[in-house]
C-alpha cells in the first residue's frame, strides 16, 4: 500500500490504518487514522568538550575529587564537592544542562547499581530526595531531572564509576540558544550554584 504522512492542527504526525491504497473507495470512505506523537530532538553540544575526553582521563574524576569520606574544605571548594556522607557525595556538574545540576556519587568504585553495597545504594537515594527538596526551593523548578546512565552505551560519560544526576528543569526550558545556536545560557556561575546549594544542604 502507499503510506502518507501529514500533520494536524496540533502538530501530530497522523499515519493511515493499514488497508488498501489511498485512491481507493475504501480509503476515500474509511479515512481512518491512528494519531502518533511528534518526536522532539534536543541537542546538546555543550557538553562534548567533556564526553570526547572522558574515556582519555588518566585516573577516574570522581576519586580524584572525594577517595574518601574525610573532608578537605580547600578542595572541596575548588572541586566543587557540596557535601559528604558515609558513603556517597553530593558534587556540582561542571558541565551542566541547567543551573543546579549536580552527581550523586558513591566513594566506592563500581561501574553498576548492583554491585553497590546496600547502606551506600540507600544513602544515594536519600541524598536525592534531600535534593530534590533543595532544587525545588532554591530554583523554583517545575520538576526535577533525576536518573542515571549505567554504561556507555547508555550515555554513561564516566563508565566506569556510576553516579545519579539530579537537575531541576523549567517549562520550555530548552530555548532557541540551546537547541538552534548550540549554545548554553546558564544565570549563574558554577562557583555560585556551589555555594547556594552548599548553604541550603548545610541549613
Amino acid at each position: 500500500m502507499t503510506v502518507t504522512f501529514d500533520k494536524n492542527s496540533s502538530g501530530a504526525t497522523r499515519l493511515p490504518a493499514p488497508g488498501p491504497a489511498p485512491s481507493s473507495p475504501f480509503y476515500q470512505n474509511a479515512r481512518s487514522f491512528v494519531t502518533l506523537p511528534c518526536m522532539d530532538h534536543l541537542f546538546t553540544p555543550w557538553r562534548y568538550a567533556y564526553v570526547s575526553t572522558a574515556d582519555h582521563a588518566a585516573s577516574c574524576i570522581f576519586c580524584d575529587r572525594a577517595p574518601s569520606r574525610h573532608a578537605n574544605a580547600e578542595d572541596d571548594e575548588r572541586h566543587f564537592v557540596l557535601h559528604r556522607g558515609l558513603h556517597c557525595f553530593i558534587i556540582v556538574n561542571t558541565y551542566p544542562y541547567t543551573s543546579g545540576h549536580v552527581m550523586i556519587v558513591p566513594y566506592q568504585h563500581v561501574d553498576r547499581l548492583d554491585l553497590l553495597p546496600a547502606e551506600a545504594a540507600s544513602e544515594m537515594m536519600a541524598l536525592a530526595q534531600r535534593m530534590e527538596s533543595v532544587l525545588f526551593e532554591l530554583y523554583r523548578a517545575d520538576g526535577i531531572n533525576l536518573g542515571m546512565n549505567i554504561g556507555k552505551a547508555a550515555g554513561a560519560g564516566v563508565a566506569g564509576h556510576i553516579h545519579m544526576h539530579v537537575l531541576p528543569r523549567w517549562v520550555a526550558d530548552a530555548n532557541f540558544m540551546s537547541v538552534v545556536g548550540e549554545t548554553r545560557v546558564l544565570p549563574e556561575s558554577l562557583e555560585e550554584t556551589a555555594r547556594r546549594i552548599r548553604q541550603a544542604l548545610a541549613g
